[in-house]
């Protein structure tokens, strides 16, 4: 047989239908990926248990995948019956053999030339639906592809990349429906979240991000600052099936970091919205820096859990937030229940009993230049935590680190860069990172590992007592879930800037990381 037609062979004999209730009920099949975070709680913890405290000494790589462009590389692969699917910058997908890596089938995507965006033309991963896989481009198209052969079923274009526009983030499919969000924050786009029909593409529904006239929430904006107010969407939320419920997080103002052209809240950035799946209908909203000055995007993972909070068991969700603090909401209401910092910061002496801060003064970005914590780049960011159930940790790579805003003069070109200002790093500051095991319910520090260098690798939790985490300089490490000793590393030899996940090939589980260009497959041999 040919080595094409062994290709194809293989990929017919693999690939495998996902259907809503596989996904839904992916925790019955720890050996599979089957959305970004691992399930739809967004816990990023695998009930694997074959790699454990006890034989992690012994993992070694037992592949390596190159990619075949350059790149910034964020994916998250999905693993679904002996295929992985996993996407390559800027928005090319590609199928693999879990048992040795090889190629089953690439979909390459030409991009345009004059593609604008901020940070990187990355993609963090693909969706799974049925038959069908969704990705996003940075041109702002939403493909379907055959999950078999990579052939385009559909494509529809979901905003204008010329104004600004692009999608950096994984889809989340949802019963018939794929999620998809938008970036373009620095480009005073106007955000939004939108629903497609999984079958045909056809748009199911878009809400708004930045409310216009009439809407709730415009009052928070003055003038017609809501037109380039931002508030994107780049990061993939949650899911409760039970109260049929999304969970997505915006991102910050525009412009970044002058706020004088839009004095108010500017709803609905910085927040974590409550949308309905089938309509987008907001149920609620919470926002955690009003009217943010310092870039603080809430496109971070919400995590879905239960704590016991003063005495009583609530449905809830975590969120370690880019400002530096930990809080914890009410799913059904988005009610307020706890926070406390979980990083340095300089902004707020703290939260009132709405989980509101009152920014300090002589906090705001100036034209010599204004030292606050965090920087930039936040507390954490867009890099996944993780949530052990049985250990009943909250797992968080922290960035420790302050920053110097500048503000600067915002007019407002289509197309081009609208930050308002500018950002340094502190000088002789290198700061550090450190993964931190925090209560749920407290937000208490139970452990660190500390990190030479501030981080962009997300974790992952295991049952066999683990915790996986990546460094900027290329260690990937596996920690001991209950005291965060370390207990296994590896270096890869470039910038670990993902997500770890793990799921079984040939009864073996095996633990996935993106590192530099190529994908590390580890295994216990």
């Amino acid at each position: 047989m040919k080595p094409a037609a062994w290709i194809l062979a293989a990929c017919l004999s693999l690939s495998a239908q996902v259907p809503f209730e596989r996904i839904r009920s992916a925790e019955r099949e720890p050996g599979n990926w089957l959305t970004y975070s691992g399930n739809y709680s967004a816990h990023r913890h695998s009930l694997l248990d074959q790699i454990n405290a006890a034989n992690v000494a012994k993992l070694k790589p037992v592949w390596v995948y190159q990619m075949s462009t350059p790149g910034r590389v964020e994916t998250t692969p999905l693993v679904v019956d002996g295929v992985m699917y996993l996407t390559e910058p800027p928005s090319n997908v590609t199928a693999l053999d879990t048992r040795t890596g090889r190629p089953l089938w690439r979909f390459q995507r030409p991009v345009p030339r004059d593609v604008r965006v901020c940070c990187g033309q990355v993609n963090r991963g693909v969706a799974l639906l049925d038959e069908l896989v969704f990705v996003g481009t940075v041109d702002s198209h939403l493909i379907a592809l055959d999950s078999k052969t990579g052939q385009v079923r559909w494509d529809v274009t979901v905003a204008d990349y010329q104004t600004g526009y692009s999608i950096t983030v994984a889809p989340l499919a949802v019963k018939d429906k794929v999620i998809i969000g938008i970036a373009g924050g620095e480009f005073g786009v106007r955000g939004f979240l939108d629903a497609y029909e999984a079958k045909s593409g056809r748009r199911a529904w878009r809400f708004w991000t930045v409310p216009g006239p009439g809407e709730p929430g415009h009052d928070t904006w003055a003038g017609e600052s809501w037109r380039t107010g931002s508030a994107t969407t780049w990061l993939t939320g949650s899911y409760d099936p039970e109260s049929n419920l999304l969970y997505w997080g915006t991102g910050n103002p525009g412009p970044d970091w002058n706020g004088d052209s839009r004095a108010g809240d500017n709803l609905f950035t910085d927040c974590l919205l409550a949308l309905d799946a089938d309509t987008g209908k907001l149920k609620w909203h919470f926002q955690f820096t009003p009217h943010d000055t310092h870039d603080w995007d809430a496109n971070e993972v919400p995590v879905l859990a239960s704590a016991s909070i003063r005495g009583l068991e609530r449905k809830v969700i975590l969120f370690a937030n880019r400002n530096a603090f930990y809080y914890v909401l009410d799913r059904s209401t988005g009610e307020f229940l706890h926070g406390r910092a979980f990083a340095k910061q300089s902004w707020t002496k703290g939260l009132d009993d709405k989980g509101r801060a009152a920014p300090l003064p002589a906090i705001e970005p100036s034209e010599e230049g204004t030292k606050v914590y965090p920087s930039l780049n936040g507390a954490t960011n867009w890099q996944s935590p993780a949530y052990n159930p049985k250990t009943g940790l909250f797992y968080v790579a922290v960035r420790e680190q302050g920053g110097l805003y500048y503000k600067g003069e915002a007019d407002y070109q289509p197309g081009s860069l609208f930050n308002g200002g500018g950002f340094s790093k502190i000088p002789h500051e290198r700061g550090y990172g450190a993964i931190r095991a925090l209560q749920p319910a407290s937000g208490e520090m139970q452990w660190e590992f500390k990190l030479f260098s501030p981080p962009f690798a997300g974790v992952l939790s295991t049952a066999g007592g683990l915790v996986f985490a990546g460094e900027p300089e290329g260690d990937f490490l596996a920690l001991d879930a209950t005291t965060g000793k370390s207990l296994w590393h590896f270096e890869t030899g470039a910038l670990i800037r993902a997500n770890p996940m793990t799921y079984l090939s040939d009864g073996k589980q095996h633990v996935v990381i993106a590192s530099g260009n190529a994908i590390f497959a580890f295994a216990v041999e």
